[in-house]
């Protein structure tokens, strides 16, 4: 699945790199120099400025997972899809049409997402990049020096976001295009913050526009590549309509109406175990495991553990022959760093599945010594 791209977090100031040579010309260009002379490599400001909606289409791979025809799309003023908008995927899809959110087919349901997941959403928004009219987007940058990517040397500028998130690109120093970008963010939702770099390559031009049709993403601490995209077309400038931003409208079952219920409620462990057992005590019949490990897992996404727990408790409680029911239950006392009780649970949901693999993976993880 495309992390949208994925879940990401700053901290600040916590990437080194590598500081101003030695040998470095005594008059480095300002940081608005170097942006202006970015923005004018691409193409200049008028056709940037001019570009209304992006489409692109590709393949991506994230390990052993390959998705030959991935696509994402942008459209002013702060439209997202990790999707297509001409072709919605009825199972997957996540974006920004005001606010982040995500729709998964089964159990069919929309979540708004917060924290770091609409972190995630929000700053991949800007269509021209985070270079371009940075004022604008309520952005600072600085020059931090120069500093060599591959074998080629770069300006180093540090992007403040609006919202504390800090990223670093790093601009070619002859042909002014964008080199690479480092951040520091988590990889999944539940993972620790990680530094990873992403080099650009095989730029071509759109609408009068040069843009990458190849990046690679690297852990810097360990050189692992994590992801992979190479864009077969990038379209530019086609009418689409702003619904196709939005996720899909539903018409919910009870069950995925209670979904809905306990994920807005989900910041008061009390009302959203009252409202969980009104349903089990309403629709004594309808199989809510399911739904109910979704759900719990999107609030412990949200941060919030607690109600999180004790929903998981009681779904496992109310089904003690389901092995996703107490990997759930295990992943959300991981989360709380519970461990003796996590391990308990993974070790129940191996026992009534041993082809359970990611309660497998989890205690594998558990049993290796923390980096």
């Amino acid at each position: 699945m495309m992390r949208t791209g994925v879940l990401f977090v700053a901290i600040a100031g916590s990437i080194t790199v590598g500081s101003l040579r030695a040998d470095s010309p005594p008059a480095l260009p300002s940081a608005d120099e170097i942006v202006a002379r970015h923005a004018e490599a691409r193409g200049g400001l008028e056709k940037l400025r001019s570009l209304h909606s992006l489409i692109y289409r590709g393949a991506y791979r994230e390990g052993d997972d390959v998705m030959p025809e991935a696509a994402m799309a942008v459209m002013r003023p702060f439209y997202k899809l990790v999707g297509d908008p001409e072709k919605p995927d009825p199972t997957f899809a996540e974006g920004y049409d005001g606010s982040a959110w995500e729709f998964y087919g089964d159990p069919g349901i929309v979540v708004r997402t917060v924290g770091a997941a609409a972190a995630a959403a929000r700053h991949g928004l800007a269509i021209d990049g985070p270079l371009v009219d940075y004022k604008e987007k309520g952005s600072t940058v600085e020059l931090r020096g120069i500093e060599k990517i591959g074998e080629r040397e770069t300006y180093w500028l540090r992007v403040h976001m609006r919202d504390g998130f800090e990223e670093d690109e790093f601009i070619d120093r002859q042909t002014w295009l964008l080199t690479a970008q480092r951040k520091v963010a988590p990889i999944h939702a539940f993972g620790k913050a990680v530094s990873t770099e992403t080099r650009f390559s095989d730029f071509r031009p759109v609408a009068g526009v040069l843009f990458p049709f190849a990046d690679t993403e690297v852990e810097i601490a360990t050189g692992k590549v994590l992801n992979e995209m190479h864009w077969r077309e990038i379209i530019a400038n086609k009418d689409l309509d702003p619904a196709a931003f939005s996720p899909p409208a539903l018409k919910r079952t009870p069950l995925q109406t209670l979904i809905d219920h306990l994920f807005m409620e989900r910041a008061d462990r009390e009302s959203v175990l009252w409202s969980y057992y009104e349903f089990r005590r309403a629709y004594p019949d309808v199989d809510s495991d399911k739904g109910m490990q979704s759900v719990g897992y999107h609030i412990l996404k949200m941060g919030d553990v607690p109600s999180a727990i004790a929903l998981l408790e009681a779904n496992a409680t109310a089904y003690p022959r389901s092995s996703g029911a107490f990997f759930a239950l295990g992943r959300a006392y991981n989360t709380a760093e519970r461990p003796t009780d996590a391990r308990t649970a993974f070790e129940k949901a191996l026992a009534l599945d041993p082809a359970n693999k990611r309660a497998r993976t989890a205690l594998d993880a558990m049993a290796k010594p923390a980096r």
